[in-house]
């Protein structure tokens, strides 16, 4: 696989956010490197459409993890940004309804992984090691605001802590060539064959966001992009909503 200097990795990049984050580089010219753990079909078609390749890799595993940026070395991949989207929220609990194996697993995949993609992705992007920098953007959360009670606060905390990671890790890479921010989506409509299910559910959550409507996957994207793309240039350390004002 030849280099190329305009190539991102996105995590979870076959549904959802992720998919819509695939399609917004792809239409821009770069080349989109996105992975799956579950569905190959939805991450192969996203990748077919778009001219990108879908990768199996477990997000909160570190051997999948390593063992994926060694092939992308060895195939002379050279990324420049790297999108932590990969995420799971489990289903609705209260906190006296948690198990210990709900909180590891949100843990490993919503927190853990994303810090050994990040450590991978630096110890390539780095100047001062020989690279050429790049751009990170982990995805967050609006539920941090508000915790998320009786239904994902162990999330929301976890997403807290990706919100804490992004500023402090900006900081130690910056003069390193190597920018990092968090996108904090709101109600967004991921999903558009389940749009009556989540319209009914945002009636009675309306009152939250100014901008008086659900946003789009295409919307938070853009955010994503512009904090990848060069006019974003001067901003590292951000955590920038894209949640209609909430």
């Amino acid at each position: 696989m030849a280099d190329d200097p305009r190539t991102v990795l996105v995590t979870g990049g076959g549904r959802g956010i992720g998919a819509g984050i695939s399609r917004r580089f792809a239409a821009a010219g770069w080349r989109v490197l996105l992975t799956y753990v579950s569905r190959p079909d939805d991450a192969e078609a996203v990748a077919a459409d778009i001219g990108g390749r879908a990768l199996k890799c477990d997000s909160g595993d570190e051997d999948d993890i390593v063992g994926l940026f060694r092939a992308l070395d060895e195939d002379g991949v050279t990324l420049s940004a790297l999108v932590n989207n990969a995420g799971i929220t489990g289903p609705k609990r209260a906190v006296a309804d948690v198990t210990w194996e709900v909180v590891n697993e949100l843990c490993r995949v919503n927190f853990i992984g994303p810090i050994i993609f990040c450590r991978e992705a630096a110890r390539r992007m780095s100047i001062a090691a020989g690279g050429k920098g790049g751009a990170i953007v982990n995805i967050s959360s609006t539920a941090t605001a508000l915790g998320s009670p009786n239904q994902w606060a162990d999330y929301a905390a976890l997403k807290s802590a990706i919100d804490t990671f992004t500023r402090g890790f900006s900081r130690e890479v910056g003069a390193d060539g190597i920018r990092v921010n968090a996108v904090a989506p709101g109600y967004t409509m991921t999903d558009p064959a389940r749009e009556v299910e989540i319209v009914g559910r945002f009636e009675g959550m309306r009152h939250e966001v100014p901008l008086d409507r659900i946003g789009s996957v295409d919307e938070v994207a853009n955010a994503v992009y512009w904090l990848c793309s060069d006019e974003a240039s001067y901003v590292t350390g951000t955590i920038l909503p894209a949640a209609g004002g909430r």
